[in-house]
């Protein structure tokens, strides 16, 4: 019941044309409701330290007085101000685009911590998931199967049993 009601809304929002897409000529403006947001196409890197566009593209009244002065002759202008000006252009200098982060920290420290964490979860495991090992895997258990093979004389022509000497109780040299 549900289901229909809502196809039958759907439906009718279509032939009303809300859910329609209206078609329009390249050469016809899109309809816009308001302006869109200035978009900054900004990039710069050690790669391409000229980006094409200034840092700040929308400035303060302080700023645009700066961007004034600097029409005229640079030699009135004080260290703040250059500097103030280099920023409102870029966004970092090249010795803070080459400095080095912190970032190894975090990531070793990460590294570390799920080392230690897996390390934990395998010593959980051996101690309350995996069963007690075989008794066949014993050190004596695993002398006396060899005790037997050569008391068996197993394989004496290339073997186990071939490398063994009989008389002297010992392994052939």
């Amino acid at each position: 019941m549900f289901f229909r009601a809502a196809w039958s809304f759907v439906l009718g929002k279509q032939k009303r044309g809300l859910g329609m897409r209206k078609v329009h000529s390249p050469g016809d403006p899109a309809p816009s409701k308001g302006k869109a947001p200035a978009y900054t196409n900004y990039h710069a890197q050690r790669s391409y330290p000229m980006p094409d566009e200034p840092f700040c593209t929308e400035l303060s009244a302080e700023q645009r007085a700066l961007k004034e002065k600097e029409k005229g002759s640079w030699t009135q202008l004080s260290h703040a101000e250059k500097v103030a000006l280099y920023r409102l252009q870029f966004h970092e200098t090249f010795a803070e685009m080459n400095r080095r982060s912190n970032e190894w920290k975090t990531v070793l420290g990460c590294v570390f911590f799920f080392c230690g964490f897996t390390a934990l979860l395998i010593w959980w495991q051996r101690v309350y998931v995996f069963p007690k090992k075989p008794i066949t895997l014993t050190d004596e258990w695993k002398a006396q199967q060899l005790q037997r093979i050569l008391d068996m004389k197993g394989n004496p022509v290339q073997g186990l049993a071939s490398r063994w000497d009989y008389e002297k109780k010992e392994w052939k040299k």
